[in-house]
Parts: structure tokens; C-alpha cells; sequence
């Protein structure tokens, strides 16, 4: 019996196959697929303020929509947090509010809450503050009566930044939580 020639041909094809499904695809590190300058790609304008962005200057993620999903998504897709703090700034409460609303109106809706930080304190720490920020983000849902099946988190703390750079200008645009649907 000749099974040991094509059991070698049956792994290595195998094993091609493996490693093509775990091949990336590419995309940003905010989750969209369009291209990237480095500059502004989260959609900012590159404003001076210390404290962040003000809703003018939001933008939106241009994310590809994936199979079955509905219309109506929120064109908003991220929200920012001041340094070193994981509480939801008034400014963004429409953008959860209508995230809400499109979750509740969708019950097959699922979304992914992506929590950032920017590159200040160790990686350890990043990953529980990016973590913190998401979880506050699923709490406000939950409280506005989505279902928490709907919802996942996941700390990147500041291994994806938005920006790169040292400005406080960079930081407050990787302090954020991404909505990825």
C-alpha cells in the first residue's frame, strides 16, 4: 500500500491551506478598509485641543459593510476619552444613543467594541484601560436596553494607534473605542 506519498501530499496541501485562511487581508488598524496616510485616519481634522475633538470634528470609519448586514449603521463610528480616564464624554452621548437604537432595532446586529489607548504607560496597563473604555461603552448599551449578546469586547490598548506620533494631538485620537460591525 502507497499511502505514505500521498499522505505527504495531503499534508502539505494541508498546510497551504492553512496558512492562505490565516493570511491578513489587510485593512487599518481602526478596523476600515480604506487606505491610510498616518495623517488623520480616523477621519479627524487635526484640531489643537488639549481635551480632544469636538463633534464637528468626529469624522467617520469607512467600513465595508460584511455579508447580511443592514442599513442604518451609524455613520459615527468611534468615540474619544480624555487621558487617562474610561468615562464616556457627553459630547459622543448621541453617537451611543444612536448605535443603541440601531442594535435594538437590529436584534441580528452584533458589534464589536475595539478599546485603544494612546502609547503613554505600560502595555499591561493599556490593555486594561482599552478594556476599561470598551466595557464602559457595553455598559451604556446594556443600560439603553441592548441586548449584551449583541456585544463584544476587546482591548487593543495602544498597539493599533489611529495616528502615529508624540503630540497630544496624536494621543487624544488613539484614546478611543471603535465600533466595528
Amino acid at each position: 500500500m502507497h499511502v505514505t506519498p500521498y499522505a505527504k501530499h495531503l499534508a502539505v496541501a494541508l498546510s497551504l491551506v492553512v496558512m492562505a485562511g490565516c493570511s491578513s487581508t489587510g485593512g487599518t488598524q481602526d478596523g476600515s478598509m480604506a487606505g491610510s496616510n498616518g495623517a488623520g485616519s480616523a477621519g479627524m481634522n487635526g484640531g489643537s485641543s488639549s481635551q480632544g475633538m469636538s463633534t464637528g470634528q468626529m469624522g467617520s470609519d469607512s467600513m465595508g459593510k460584511r455579508d447580511g448586514q443592514q442599513d442604518g449603521i451609524p455613520e459615527v463610528r468611534t468615540i474619544y476619552f480624555d487621558y487617562d480616564r474610561d468615562t464616556i464624554r457627553s459630547e459622543f452621548e448621541p453617537v451611543m444613543t444612536a448605535h443603541a437604537q440601531f442594535l435594538k432595532s437590529n436584534p441580528n446586529a452584533s458589534v464589536v467594541l475595539q478599546g485603544h489607548t494612546d502609547e503613554r504607560g505600560t502595555r499591561e496597563y493599556n490593555l486594561a484601560l482599552g478594556e476599561r473604555r470598551a466595557n464602559s461603552v457595553q455598559r451604556y448599551l446594556t443600560v439603553q436596553g441592548v441586548s449584551p449578546s449583541q456585544l463584544e469586547v476587546v482591548s487593543y490598548g495602544e498597539e493599533r494607534p489611529a495616528v502615529r506620533g508624540t503630540s497630544e494631538d496624536s494621543y487624544a485620537q488613539n484614546r478611543r473605542v471603535v465600533f466595528d460591525y
